[in-house]
């Protein structure tokens, strides 16, 4: 499916004409590659769950994107087919400058795996902890927009598939510390 919305492709064109610059594609493109895979969301998750006294919480980051990989990856990318706007044409004259995904493009992966993780720690951790965590998804996030592959409402959606699923991963996990006879 090949469609956007005027202004998206307004803002890609806006962001490779008047704000890349070499240095900025080098740093842009490191914070993209932060969420290729979801590599940096599955380390923080593991991290978590290594320490002890952390692990409650990692176990909440876990099946946040678990969640969050089911109706991204699995379910919405695959219903809604929108293409990316570097493919057919689809924002004209737009040059992506990252490595080129081959799935679809709608709602980005990188952001709602990354708002998956970061949700879950910025609701968990003292705000010193959760707003970086939550700076840095967005950064990801922004990083997809920079370098050419996903539309504006790609990242917005991903954005929000990860932070519902963060939310409810913890609302899950509170729920279930309060229900008597449930170990935690």
């Amino acid at each position: 499916m090949q469609w956007s919305f005027e202004w998206e492709d307004q803002f890609l064109l806006f962001l490779q004409e008047q704000v890349r610059r070499p240095w900025l594609d080098q740093v842009m493109g490191g914070i993209t590659r932060l969420g290729d895979g979801g590599i940096l969301a599955i380390f923080t998750c593991l991290l978590l769950l290594r320490i002890p006294s952390l692990r409650q919480t990692g176990k909440l980051a876990a099946l946040s994107l678990v969640m969050d990989f089911a109706l991204v990856n699995v379910l919405l990318k695959n219903l809604v087919g929108r293409v990316r706007p570097y493919a057919y044409g689809a924002v004209e004259g737009l040059l992506p400058i990252a490595r080129l995904p081959v799935d679809t493009s709608f709602p980005s992966g990188h952001t709602g795996a990354s708002f998956a993780v970061a949700s879950v720690l910025f609701l968990c951790f003292p705000k010193r902890v959760g707003v970086p965590a939550m700076a840095l998804a967005a950064l990801i996030g922004f990083s997809r927009l920079y370098v050419g592959v996903h539309y504006p409402t790609d990242v917005l959606a991903g954005m929000t598939v990860g932070i519902a699923t963060g939310c409810l991963a913890v609302w899950l996990g509170r729920r279930r510390e309060k229900s008597p006879g449930q170990e935690a």
